[in-house]
């Protein structure tokens, strides 16, 4: 899958900033526009790797939920 990145010059940091724009907060940075890129790619395939293991654990929790129980007895 292919997603949009942003890549600009810092001057502060003096390197390139890359900013993937389609996951919030996927963010990277290099000396030089090629270990930018590099640098993104790998924080977009991290990215995408907590995504996945979330949504594994979020369907595993609800997996587990059993069925709600009621009772007529509010003692009970």
């Amino acid at each position: 899958m292919k997603y949009r990145v942003y890549f600009y010059y810092d001057p502060v940091y003096q390197g390139y900033v890359a900013d993937a724009l389609d996951l919030p907060g996927c963010v990277s940075q290099g000396k030089t526009l090629e270990e930018a890129k590099q640098n993104i790619k790998d924080a977009i395939n991290a990215y995408i790797e907590v995504e996945c293991e979330k949504s594994a654990e979020d369907r595993s929790y609800h997996s587990q939920a059993s069925e709600p129980t009621y009772s007529d007895n509010p003692e009970s």
